[in-house]
């Protein structure tokens, strides 16, 4: 069974520094690219970051683009999202998901949360002083 478990959120302050882990199960993150995802109190679902199955191709929202980095360890079947600089509208649940590039290679230039199959139950971060 793929599963994805997200971990790493809390309470920093303005300025301060998180680093969010997405452990995958079940399957090899390796044939995976792995998107970050979060959801604003009362806001949409918003794509924040999302990085290829070989670790090449990255892609950020404007928002988090120059503050958060997104990468991944196959060999520990682990994806992260370091985020820094974080500001209150940073808060959100932030939620990783997984979709397969294998055969057929994911793009993440475009990606969307409809792409993505296998979703995390969350992990919230709060950016308050």
């Amino acid at each position: 069974q793929l599963q994805v478990v997200e971990s790493g959120g809390g309470l920093v302050q303005p300025g301060g520094s998180l680093r969010l882990s997405c452990a995958a199960s079940g399957f090899a993150l390796e044939y995976y690219a792995i998107g970050w995802f979060r959801r604003a109190p009362g806001k949409e679902l918003e794509g924040v970051s999302c990085i290829a199955s070989s670790g090449g191709g990255t892609k950020y929202a404007d928002s988090v683009k120059g503050r958060f980095t997104i990468s991944r360890d196959n060999a520990k079947n682990t994806a992260y999202l370091q985020m820094n600089i974080l500001k209150p509208e940073d808060t959100a649940v932030y939620y990783c998901a997984a979709v397969q590039s294998y055969p057929e290679h994911y793009y993440c230039s475009a990606f969307k949360q409809s792409d993505f199959g296998s979703w995390g139950q969350g992990t919230q971060v709060t950016v308050s002083s």
